[in-house]
Order: structure tokens, then sequence, then C-alpha cells
């Protein structure tokens, strides 16, 4: 029993990283860290509310430039800049700002790949990818499952239609892109769970894909 427990372990690990690897391939050339410039300082990324992350994350859903973040990274900014994943940073210019969804949609003047949406809602227990600015370190990978999907009246959001997970979140990690196993969007990450560490205790939500494009695609089109 024992053997027979240790190989299902080996095989669900190596599944888990293949899915990641996927999932990184696929979505990581599309993330940006979102860099906001905070009243009554200079420098993008300085001015965070003490115990906060001073960088954000973004992630294109157009090869134009067009770029998802959560609307609490940028929406007190007087500046906004974006860096990609070779380090150029461009100005960014918000187009859209939605307090009630915690969604924005910034405009760089940059080419890029984009990250696409699925669908469909995720399956409970299936793999989900977050990739982010994780405490504005730089874009990284966590894996974890869908712990719930549906979800709403966390409190976090006027409206909210939430995917659960337990990817690792920090602050940074906002604004992040959630993808499935294929590297497709199912959640922008939102908000997180903590106690006074503000750190990752495995409760973490990401705004629904569903809801993103109901928001915002009036904005694109």
């Amino acid at each position: 029993m024992r053997l027979i427990l240790m190989v299902l372990l080996i095989a669900f690990a190596a599944e888990v990283k293949a899915d990641g690897v996927k999932s990184w391939n696929m979505v990581s050339s599309s993330v940006f860290s979102v860099l906001p410039t905070w009243p009554g300082y200079a420098d993008p990324g300085y001015g965070a509310p003490l115990g906060t992350a001073t960088e954000g994350t973004g992630f294109a859903i157009s090869e134009q430039g067009h770029i998802i973040t959560a609307a609490h990274v940028i929406s007190k900014a007087t500046k906004v800049s974006v860096k990609n994943s070779k380090g150029e940073i461009f100005d960014a210019e918000p187009l859209f700002i939605s307090r009630a969804t915690d969604l924005a949609v910034l405009k760089a003047k940059v080419k890029t790949d984009q990250a696409f949406f699925s669908l469909k809602p995720p399956d409970i227990g299936s793999q989900a990818c977050l990739i982010s600015n994780s405490f504005g370190i730089g874009i990284g990978i966590t894996c974890g499952v869908v712990s719930a999907s549906g979800i709403s009246g966390i409190g976090f959001n006027k409206i909210e239609d939430f995917v659960q997970t337990d990817a690792a979140a920090n602050p940074g990690s906002s604004g992040g892109a959630l993808v499935n196993a294929d590297g497709l969007v199912i959640g922008m990450m939102s908000g997180i769970f903590t106690k006074n560490t503000d750190t990752n205790v495995g409760v973490n939500f990401a705004v629904s894909s569903a809801l993103i494009l109901k928001t915002v695609g009036e904005v694109l089109k």
C-alpha cells in the first residue's frame, strides 16, 4: 500500500510540474510588473502604504499593449509604468478603472504576446498556477489547485465572482494571471486572506475570467 501511494504521489508531482511548465511557457511572456507612482513620491513603485508591496502585476490581453491589472494597484497613482520580462520599462496610461470589480485596463506602447481566457468555469480541484510579481521581486510562478469557483460575498469588492485557489499569492501578486493547465487565464488575482503578516495562507481570490470579460469587453471593443 505504501509503495502504491508513493508511486501515485510521484506521478502527481510529475503532472503538476509538467502543467506548471506549460502554463509558464504559454503565459509568462505576457505578464508585466506594474510600477505605480503614489502621490508625493517621485519614483515609480514608491509610496505604497506601509506593509504593502510597492509594485503589482498585470497581463497583456492584446498584442497592442492592453494590460489588465488590479484597480487597487493603480487607482491612486499619479503615474504608472510597466516592466516586461526583459527589464524594459514603458509608460502606461489607465484606460479604465472599476473599483467595484477591482479591474483596470492599462495601455502601454509595447508589442507583446497576449494571454487568452478560458471561456468555461474551472473544475474544482483542477490545476491552477499564478504568474505574478510577488513582493515586487520579479515575475515568478506558484501552483496549486482551484479550491472553489463562483465565490461572492467575501467583502473585498462590491461586485464579486471569484475563483479561490491555494496557489501562493502575496503582496505584489495583485493583478497576476491565474491560469489552468492549458495555459488559459481563469482569473486575475485580487485579494488574499491573511492574519497579521500580510502573507499567503493558501486562501486567495482571483476575479473570474467571466467577470473580466463582462467588465472590460466593451472597453477593448
